[in-house]
């Protein structure tokens, strides 16, 4: 097993990976960044922790060791855009949410350091995500992938405003079944606000795995961190996540149901 990853077995058909989670930069890449980037601010915060409770629901859980800034887990390493006419990042990023450099001078990643970064770190957990749902699919007959993400509740180069706090994206229909999305959407999300297909529409694990016709339903959450977090400090808020929490385990315990109940 790669160690660029953790993957805790599971024993419902449920995968949640949470590809933006991981923290750490190795050292020899780590060198190259100013000192704002080794602060990684645009990590998908705590997650982990956040979906605790669905290790004790049985879910499959995959976890990145590293950050975004090595290598976007999240993107085509072809460098097709997710989102054609609107801002996005790289494969392996050169700026911050904010615009500002991660770089220094000189020390950009040219296409043989993607190259190398796209062997060593994306390609193990890809081929982990591809393994884990076949595994899942064979043994329960169909796979549900969660893509667990999180961002602050105001990037202003992404989106105006403030987002909404949950952000389902099933690429426009095509990565789950109508059916799945509708139980989702039927859940109570009250007091936060919801929205499915909005700016978020699901990224490149959603589109490239979630292929309903195969048994292989993927849907992205994109959850606002003002429902957990403090976001000027970038810290975990218990109180908060307290209130989240239980919306997070009614959609995981919905996703859980939809796959064994409609397996057959």
């Amino acid at each position: 097993m790669s160690t660029s990853y953790q993957l805790i077995k599971g024993r419902v058909p449920l995968l949640i990976s949470m590809p933006h989670n991981g923290q750490e930069i190795p050292e020899d890449i780590a060198n190259k960044m100013t000192e704002q980037a080794k602060q990684v601010p645009d990590t998908d915060w705590y997650k982990d922790k956040l979906y605790d409770f669905a290790v004790e629901l049985g879910a499959y859980i995959l976890i990145p060791k590293y950050n975004r800034y090595v290598i976007d887990l999240n993107r085509d390493p072809n460098g097709v855009d997710l989102y054609p006419g609107a801002n996005s990042t790289e494969l392996c990023p050169t700026t911050a949410f904010d615009l500002s450099p991660l770089y220094r001078d000189g020390y950009m990643p040219d296409d043989q350091e993607i190259n190398r970064r796209i062997a060593l770190y994306w390609q193990p957990y890809h081929q982990a995500i591809s393994i884990t749902l076949d595994e899942i699919k064979q043994h329960f007959g169909q796979a549900v992938l969660l893509e667990a993400h999180s961002i602050l509740s105001h990037v202003p180069r992404f989106f105006e405003g403030r987002l909404p706090d949950f952000n389902f994206g099933n690429a426009d229909g095509k990565s789950c079944s109508e059916m799945m999305l509708e139980k989702v959407q039927s859940l109570d999300f009250s007091p936060y606000s919801m929205i499915s297909n909005g700016r978020f529409k699901g990224g490149f694990i959603t589109r490239e795995y979630g292929q309903p016709a195969n048994k292989v339903h993927a849907l992205q959450l994109e959850l606002s961190q003002i429902t957990y977090m403090n976001e000027a400090s970038l810290e975990y808020n218990e109180t908060l996540a307290a209130q989240v929490k239980p919306k997070l385990k009614a959609l995981v315990e919905c996703l859980i149901e939809f796959a064994q109940d409609t397996r057959d």
